[in-house]
């Protein structure tokens, strides 16, 4: 059984409730059906009802959903309520809160905030800010979590590793890199993934200096550091850094570049010192080296949202979900 075969069955067990707010979408009615079929999670479809069922039945879906329309939910007025007060600091109007309580996605993450759900998945029509920032504004971050940040898990056969930040942080400085290895690091651990974690760079222990590489060593002295609070020892977190992708990934190389390094060789999670380098990474490895990619899985945020790539295929979305629904029971996640 391959890593998204499992998540599925465990997944099962969680007896979840996903919310799709984006049931315009073909690939997302289909999606929906294999996870209820597949006995994944329920689903709650957020959008025109009248749309959705006429467009169910031109795609040949019998099975008869539960359709949330903001605009007639019985609960419309509480949401409103509670986003303007939520927002009315920041100087969101009446009329402005009750436009957003419209909009399916907000709307929808306004119902996991209200738990009428367990996690909800977006994206595959709109942008990645149109997902966040109703996720941000509502949810906010997790409890002792400062940032918001993505992963991907990397699949080939029983090889998984962790690959992040690929699709949020353009930029990060040396805390916040610091904020997602960390982040990555219990990631790995909800999942079942050695927490082995190689901070990237284009050197290996000093072997070349700049204000790239020292970004680098500083967020890894960082993350040593706060992962010894952060993490009891029964976790076996092990972060290090900093280290050239073959020197993190090929035992030779990394006993030759890197000797003594607990991880070099090793690596199962991937920290990138910026968006350019993880987002080309993780595709070049999709592309050439025929892994499967799933994510951008978000981590930080208080309950779980995730957003989809705009490419994705109906069975990317059921995998999402399934990992969603995991992410949803596993307290250690994001904590």
């Amino acid at each position: 059984m391959n890593f998204i075969d499992s998540v599925m069955e465990r997944a099962k067990k969680v007896q979840g409730t996903v919310i799709l707010p984006e049931p315009e979408d073909e690939r997302t009615l289909r999606a929906a059906d294999v996870i209820e079929s597949r006995g994944i999670a329920k689903v709650i479809l957020v959008g025109d009802d009248e749309l959705v069922r006429r467009k169910c039945s031109e795609l040949g879906i019998s099975r008869i959903f539960e359709i949330v329309n903001p605009a007639k939910a019985t609960w419309l007025e509480e949401f409103v309520e509670t986003f303007y007060e939520m927002r009315k600091s920041k100087g969101l109007s009446k009329d402005q809160a009750h436009a957003a309580m419209q909009e399916p996605i907000a709307h929808g993450v306004m119902m996991l905030h209200k738990g009428k759900g367990s996690g909800l998945v977006a994206g595959a029509i709109h942008a990645t800010a149109d997902t966040l920032r109703p996720a941000l504004q509502i949810l906010k971050t997790a409890p002792g979590c400062s940032l918001v940040s993505s992963f991907f898990f990397m699949c080939k056969g029983e090889t998984i590793y962790v690959f992040s930040d690929c699709g949020l942080v353009e930029d990060p400085d040396k805390d916040q890199l610091a904020e997602i290895a960390l982040s990555s690091a219990q990631s790995a651990i909800a999942f079942g993934i050695e927490p082995k974690v190689a901070m990237l760079s284009y050197s290996t222990k000093g072997s070349a200096h700049s204000h790239l590489t020292e970004k680098v060593v500083q967020a890894t002295a960082i993350a040593q550091q706060k992962a010894k609070e952060r993490f009891k020892p029964g976790d076996n977190v092990i972060i290090d850094g900093e280290l050239q992708a073959d020197a993190a990934l090929v035992p030779k190389v990394g006993a030759s570049k890197a000797p003594g390094s607990p991880v070099a060789g090793n690596a199962r999670v991937l920290i990138f010192p910026d968006l350019n380098a993880g987002n080309i990474a993780y595709k070049l490895v999709q592309r050439l080296g025929g892994f499967e990619a799933y994510g951008p899985i978000m981590q930080g945020i208080r309950l779980p949202v995730n957003d989809l790539s705009r490419g994705c295929s109906a069975e990317d979305i059921v995998g999402v979900a399934a990992i969603t629904m995991m992410q949803s029971q596993l307290n250690s996640v994001f904590q």
